[in-house]
């Protein structure tokens, strides 16, 4: 027999969410048969869903590339291509782009050049950089007057855009934007032009851009340092341990031929899905995207990343100094999704952290008063590949990092003896639900974890049977996977300690 909820706000939180939610999309089935699903001859994949609330749609693209999927030495590269992906066309944003050709033409020569004698170091001629690098700025300067900055956004935002971004993670690279539903055309014009044919405009200016956004996420942040420390420790071997942003050393000198080959394998259509959610119709709409998709050419893709982290055989620590209040990073490494473990310590995640009365935060926040703040994240960095359960955390003074730290594996360890009771697994339960719901309450939300789960699985439908696969988790299931993957040998800790005056 079910054992009641001992948490009513939660159930009726659920409830008013659930009758919140249009009825066609309650049950898993009806979403996965409502979700017109085709792959074009080309390879690229298309999700439809249509959804006759308001006169509008949300529009994603997932290209399968992220940092993950970087060569050594270029590093940043796929985040700075999503930034040069604004930069426009040849036909958008320019005013004439055979007077522009010749001017960037003559622009990467120059920029190449300068590169070039960079990389002589210790042995480089100053002044000939100098110089090269005054005429740069007079091309640079010359181009501008052929160049119309930002005329994507543009286009859009006097359409009626709205939720117009771009994100790179380890994973993924992803474009999306909501349009009234008349507006899809304009929305396939756009960005079929954008994967055949875009053109780097003010790419040394962009490559400064982006190393200044290293500077102030990580050079000058003291969570940004410790984070990039911390996942260079936990991956010593795979990818995963690189920054999305880039090494430094990478970011300075990212080429665009480079830059043109990366976006050509990977920006390819048989590396991305679409996925259109909101007041379409599914055959007009498929018509659209196969008139001005379909006759772009698939690409040979690379073999996927096959470097695997090797278990560790022991625990490994790293410290940060810096001129700030301490802080704490704690992670164990453990398998991807779909494996089943990964939904098991998807529970564990909200068991430990999520909400006011979870373990973490009651114990450590509230009752002992000894952490300022606490998280946890199951899937960090990314999800494609072998990933951490990892614990952020920031002591409260006059308490340090070294007791906190033992607090939580205080914690752990009883999440290892003792099973979770019916009630707290009901009531984590009811809130991943809740979760799960308020996600299919938008056009956006929904799109977005489609087209996620589509580009991270191949297959939509996890996101159908999520519940379902959460439903059976036991309280023994969470002793269980406590026991393998948060353990001593399989953790990286990473602190950050205040410099010392």
């Amino acid at each position: 027999m079910k054992t009641p909820c001992k948490y009513p706000l939660i159930g009726a939180l659920l409830i008013l969410l659930l009758s919140l939610v249009p009825s066609p999309l309650l049950s898993a089935t009806d979403l996965e048969n409502r979700v017109h699903k085709t792959v074009l001859s080309n390879g690229l994949t298309v999700l439809i869903l249509e959804r006759h609330i308001s006169p509008t749609a949300s529009l994603y693209i997932r290209h399968r590339v992220g940092a993950v999927d970087e060569k050594l030495g270029e590093t940043g590269l796929a985040h700075f291509l999503e930034h040069m992906m604004f930069k426009g066309t040849t036909t958008i944003g320019t005013t004439d782009f055979k007077k522009e050709q010749p001017v960037l033409r003559k622009i990467s020569e120059l920029g190449k050049a300068i590169d070039l004698e960079r990389r002589k170091g210790a042995k480089a001629d100053l002044k000939k950089i100098a110089d090269a690098q005054s005429r740069l700025e007079a091309l640079q300067k010359e181009h501008r007057a052929l160049y119309i900055p930002n005329e994507i956004d543009r286009l859009y935002t006097e359409n009626g855009a709205d939720q117009f971004n771009a994100n790179t993670s380890q994973d993924l690279t992803t474009y999306h934007v909501s349009l009234p539903s008349n507006k899809i055309e304009l929305w396939a014009r756009i960005e079929a032009d954008r994967m055949v044919n875009p053109v780097f405009r003010d790419f040394y200016v962009e490559r400064q851009v982006i190393m200044e956004e290293r500077r102030q996420r990580v050079e000058s942040d003291p969570g940004g340092k410790l984070y990039e420390e911390f996942i260079s420790t936990a991956f010593q071997a795979h990818p995963y341990g690189r920054p999305i942003l880039g090494w430094p050393s990478d970011m300075a000198y990212l080429s665009e031929n480079a830059m043109t080959d990366f976006c050509r394998r990977f920006h390819a259509p048989n590396n991305t899905v679409i996925t259109i959610v909101g007041d379409v119709n599914t055959a007009a709409t498929l018509k659209l995207i196969k008139k001005y998709f379909g006759s772009i050419p698939s690409q040979p893709l690379p073999p996927p990343t096959v470097t695997e982290e090797p278990p560790q055989a022991g625990e490994r620590r790293t410290t940060v100094i810096w001129d700030a209040n301490p802080q704490l990073i704690i992670g164990y490494h453990k398998p991807n999704m779909p494996d089943r473990d990964d939904y098991i310590l998807d529970m564990v995640e909200s068991i430990l952290s999520r909400g006011r009365s979870s373990r973490l935060y009651r114990s450590l926040v509230q009752q002992k008063g000894v952490a300022e703040s606490i998280d946890v994240s199951n899937g960090v960095p990314g999800s494609r590949f072998p990933n951490l359960f990892t614990i952020f955390a920031a002591p409260r003074a006059p308490y340090g990092s070294d007791e906190l730290e033992r607090l939580i594996y205080d914690e752990i360890e009883r999440l290892k003896e003792e099973p979770v009771s019916p009630d707290e697994l009901e009531k984590t339960r009811n809130q991943l639900r809740a979760d799960y719901i308020r996600g299919l309450d938008s056009n956006e939300g929904l799109a977005g974890k489609l087209s996620y789960f589509e580009a991270m699985t191949g297959d939509y439908r996890y996101l159908t049977t999520y519940l379902d696969n959460l439903a059976r988790i036991t309280a023994d299931d969470i002793r269980q996977a406590a026991r393998k993957y948060l353990t001593a040998q399989n953790r990286t800790v990473a602190t950050l300690i205040r410099k010392k005056r």
